[in-house]
Formats: C-alpha cells, structure tokens, sequence
C-alpha cells in the first residue's frame, strides 16, 4: 500500500450564497467583511532537504553521499502537503484501546488512522530503522540522524516505535538465539502492521518497558517480579508478574522489559506480544495516556499476570543492559529535538516574511529580526551536534570518539530537548493568535517539545550522567576540552568559557553535582561553538559565539545583539528565500 492511498479527501467547498442571495445585497452596500487579506498559509510543498543548506553540506562532510538520493527522494515525499495531511489528523484522530473482542475474549489491540501505518511504512521503506547498524558504508549514521531529523519536522511520534526498535539491535545482537531468530525481520525494509506471533511477521517492531509508578527514573525501585519456568540463567523463559506505569508503543512486536529476578537484582526481559505457542502473552493494557504531546503515538500502562519473557544477559544485569539501549534512544532524542526547533524555525520565517505589520513585512522588523536571527543560531547549531554526535556512534571503536558519546550524548540530550520547549513557544508567537491555534502545526510542536526532555532519562537524570561519566574518566573529558579548544583557539569568550569549565573540575563533588545544569549547559555550548567554528560560514559561528558567550543573553529569545552580525547572511542560509 502505497502511503499516499490513506491521504484524505480534500473537504469540500464552503456553502457559497448566489449572486441573488443576501450577500450579493450586501456586498452592494458596502459591509461585506470577510475579504482574506494579509493572512499566511503555513509552509507546505516543499523538501525540507532541499530549503537546508547547512544540513546537505554536513552530509557531504560526512561522506554520505551515497544516501542522499535516497534521503532527497524521501524529503520530497514528506513535504508534500499530502502527507503534511497525514501528520496533522493522527496527531487529532488519536489511538484507541480495543480491551477484548466481541465475544468477550481479551486482545489488549490498539487501533490507529491508516495514516499512522502509512507513515511508518514509509519510514521504514526508507531503511531508516537499521541501516545504519546493517551497511557498512562510511557515513551511514550521518544519513540516518539526516532521514530521522527530516521525518521529525513532519512528524514525530511515528519515530517513538522506530527509535525503540533501532536501539534494540545491538543489545539482541548479544544474545545468539533471539538474534538468529528475530534478525531478518529486525533487519527488513518491508512493513508489516498486522499483530501476529513473530514467526509470522515479515517485520518487525521492539519498544521499552521500564517505568513504574513508584519509581521512576529510578529503575532500581522497581518491584515487577519474574520468575524462572525451569532452571533460568540467560536466555532461559520466566513469568513476570508486576505493572508499568508507562509502556510506549504497546503494539510492538516485543517489549524489552526490567523485572526482578528472585534474587532481588533487575534483569532484562525480552517480553514478546504473542507466546512462541501462538497465544496473546499476559500483557494486559490497563489504559492509554492522555498525553499532552505525541497524540499520534499510543502510550500505555500495562499489568503482566504471569507474561511469558526470556532473560537477556545475566542475571542482576538488568540496568546496564537497557542502558545500552538508552544510549541510542538519548541520541534520537537530540535529533528530534533538533528537527522540531527546524521546523518551528522555517514556519516563523515563511510567516515573517509573507506577513506585514506597520507598514513593513514581520522579517524586516528590527527586533523581530532579532528573534529570527536567535532562532535560526541554535536551530543550526542542535542540528551540527546531532550529527557530529551520528558521527561518533559510527565510529565508537575510538576512544575520542566514545568519549563524545558518553559525555556528550547526555549533555545534549539535556540542553537541546530543553531548548525546544522554550524555542517552540517563542517560534510560535511569531505567528501570533494564528500560531496559537489548535488545529495548526505550531500548536503540535508546541505540544510536543516537552516529551524528548522527559524521555530516556529527565534533565536533571542526564547531568547527573555527564558527570558521573566525567569522574569516572576525567582525562578523557580533558582530552575533549582540549580539541575544543583547539577549533576555539581565537576566540576570546569562548575560550575564557573553556578555562571556566576546566577550573570548575576543582569544585568538590558535593557541590559540583548541584551545578550539573551548568556544567552541562557549558559544555554543549562550547561544544556547538567548536563545530560552527569549524564547519559553519563565519558569519553564523561569529554571530553564535558573541551571543551565547555574552552574560546578557539567554533570559529569554532574541536578546542578542545584532550590531556587528550579518542578520541578513544569517536568515538566508537558515531559508533560503
């Protein structure tokens, strides 16, 4: 099924009144009202790859020149307005909850719009699920982080089913039989939505199932409950008895869950929908989440009454097995939190400049301007760390590189998440009234924003993580510090902000973990400086540099500057018009 059979028809015309009507009469006289002027569509019909200067250059830096064709076809296909379409009514016509069937027996079967299954079809179509695990190819995980951050700007909660099942690969691999077993349909390009025991399916879908109520962020109070059939040990079948608070995706294929074993140490279950029998396993959904943002997305809470699960790993593992996988997850968190400040930021430029108050358009407003130039600043700089970060993953068998995985993911994870929350909001207040409207695009990502902050660990849970990662290696941390100094090396601010994070190692632990925030914040900031410094044109990392490193800015969008900055060169390689 092609993914455009599930766009909706076009709704049809408003009732018009004939020319002998009323407002015929009316309009003779004069107080006609309703003539539409001065009022901007948002942005639709476009490749998001194409308007993207600064992202096609990081793929040729990247190496990844084989994928773009592919990665320009598929950027074509998601700005049709189509498919703009699509991701606006599963965002409104959200998932339901089918308990059991019509005779009483129990299904635990979410139902979605066709839209939802069209655009993870094409999704993985795209083999944006494991290619970058499976092709060898140098570039592979820039071109992955570039299909993801496009799909991002259109939607995003189709990438919660993806981002699970791509972070699930490496830890399966470990494990020899489920690998043999589950690999091809891990590895498929083909879409399979039917729910089907896994032997039957050609592909499929893994999620994550670690949350509970009592505990948290905090894993290790969980109190769900798993119990060897036989003799257990690894790979061996358990019953896990206990509850999720939250369960993301419940119709994937299998869910890797922590549980208790009798020891009382968590362990990783790999917890499939269906029995090997060709049973519904005992995972009983409670209720979906009335979530704020990601309506597209089914999250649940479920009850397992003795589930069928196989231990990953050793006993007492648990956590540093799902940890693994969060790795990954924490990176397409940054990536999607950077295609949706794109997205907010291309939206309030086409308005900016197509709307005109007091006399001139938006875009020439001099604090306008200010804001627009703020917002383009970060928008390239979250994108550059998103794939500077790709890079690393795709290269982990570097120690330097490891290091900008282990240090760096968290940092980003926590700076660039919480800067869409706010960046979202100030993009969509460039639209005004329009912008704050239910049914518009802004109003989603609006929405949306604050999930990638709370997922896979809150702000807090990931400076808490950079610094544990920092004391546990602090001459790789150095190490990192040094290369950034090196791409800073002449400018003053930022190195003056590089010699404060390294005097700030000498704070006692007790009181340098109060100051995680900060120490995280420092460190993607220099981070994003090196990068545009060594990748951008002057006129974005000067801009990016005097502003983020000025004690003055940062209270709130578009408090820079613009004096001495190229605003207009800044604005046209953000969109160009």
């Amino acid at each position: 099924m092609s993914p455009m059979d599930t766009t909706p028809t076009a709704p049809g015309a408003p009732d018009v009144p004939t020319a002998a009507g009323p407002a015929a009469a009316a309009g003779a006289t004069g107080w006609r009202t309703h003539e539409v002027t001065n009022q901007v569509d948002e942005l639709a019909g476009h490749s998001p790859l194409a308007i993207d200067p600064a992202l096609r250059e990081a793929l040729a830096r990247a190496g990844a020149d084989a994928f773009v064709p592919g990665l320009a076809e598929y950027a074509i296909w998601l700005g049709r307005p189509e498919t703009q379409a699509i991701a606006e009514r599963i965002n409104r016509v959200t998932p339901t909850l089918e308990s059991f069937d019509k005779r009483g027996r129990r299904i635990d079967r979410v139902e979605f719009d066709p839209g939802w299954h069209a655009l993870l079809a094409a999704y993985r179509r795209a083999d944006l699920v494991a290619m970058p695990l499976r092709d060898e190819r140098p570039g592979r995980w820039a071109a992955w982080a570039a299909g993801f951050y496009l799909h991002g700007q259109i939607e995003a909660g189709t990438l919660c089913p993806a981002t699970m099942t791509q972070a699930s690969i490496p830890v399966l691999r470990r494990e020899p039989a489920l690998w043999a077993a589950l690999r091809e349909q891990l590895l498929s390009t083909d879409y399979d939505g039917r729910d089907l025991p896994l032997a039957d399916k050609r592909s499929i879908w893994l999620g994550m199932g670690m949350t509970e109520k009592q505990g948290g962020s905090d894993v290790r109070a969980n109190t769900t409950r798993a119990e060897p059939v036989g003799a257990g040990g690894r790979g061996a079948d358990y019953r896990l008895t206990g509850h999720k608070w939250f369960f993301s995706a419940p119709m994937c294929d299998a869910h890797l869950v922590v549980a208790k074993t009798p020891d009382g140490a968590p362990g990783c279950f790999f917890v499939p929908r269906w029995r090997p029998d060709g049973t519904k396993n005992a995972v009983h959904i409670q209720r979906l989440k009335d979530k704020v943002g990601n309506r597209s997305n089914s999250s649940s809470e479920v009850e397992f009454q003795d589930a069928h699960g196989v231990l990953m790993g050793e006993e007492g593992r648990g956590i540093p097995t799902i940890i693994e996988m969060a790795t990954y997850t924490r990176l397409n968190c940054v990536v999607g939190s950077a295609a949706m400040l794109r997205q907010a930021l291309v939206q309030a430029l086409h308005y900016a400049r197509h709307r005109s108050a007091f006399g001139k358009r938006l875009a020439a407003q001099p604090l306008m301007r200010a804001v627009l130039v703020d917002l383009a600043l970060e928008s390239e700089a979250a994108m550059q760390l998103s794939l500077r970060l790709a890079q690393a993953f795709e290269r982990q068998d570097d120690p330097g590189e490891r290091t900008w995985m282990r240090l760096v993911t968290p940092a980003a994870k926590f700076w660039v998440c919480k800067r869409a929350v706010e960046l979202t909001g100030e993009a969509m207040e460039v639209l005004g009234g329009n912008g704050y409207i239910d049914d518009g695009v802004m109003g989603r990502l609006y929405r949306e924003a604050p999930v990638n902050s709370i997922w896979e660990g809150s702000g807090n849970v990931m400076c808490l993580d950079v610094m544990r990662a920092v004391a546990r290696d602090p001459q790789a941390f150095l190490a990192l510090l040094d290369g950034l100094g090196q791409a800073l090396r002449d400018d003053a601010p930022a190195r003056a902000e590089l010699d404060a994070l390294r005097a700030m190692l000498a704070t006692p632990p007790d009181q340098l973990e109060a100051l995680g925030r900060r120490f995280a914040t420092r460190l993607v900031l220099l981070a994003q400086a090196a990068l545009l410094r060594a990748h951008a044109p002057a006129f974005v990392a000067d801009a990016f540099i005097a502003s983020r490193f000025d004690p003055r800015w940062g209270a709130v969008a578009g408090a820079l500057d613009l004096r001495g900055l190229d605003a207009d060169a800044v604005l046209h390689r953000a969109f160009p018009a």
